[in-house]
């Protein structure tokens, strides 16, 4: 299945990638991110806050955006 993955850190990109039937938010993020805490960001999937153990379905639009940012004060 295909989601619309939308990544807010630095330059920011978005692109639909393929992800497993099933695929859990938080499988999802470290599958994308692997260099990233979660308790640095916000993800929202279609543009609503979800928990870790949501699961992704066909079209949504998942959105990975930093909380804080690096050099910032």
């Amino acid at each position: 299945m295909k989601v619309l993955f939308i990544n807010n850190n630095g330059g920011g990109f978005a692109d639909w990638v393929e992800v497993d039937e099933n695929t859990r938010v938080e499988k999802f993020f470290e599958d994308t991110m692997p260099n990233m805490s979660a308790t640095d960001v916000l993800i929202r999937v279609n543009r609503q806050p979800v928990s870790a153990d949501t699961e992704l379905r066909d079209g949504d639009r998942v959105s990975i955006t930093p909380t804080k940012i690096e050099g910032a004060r």
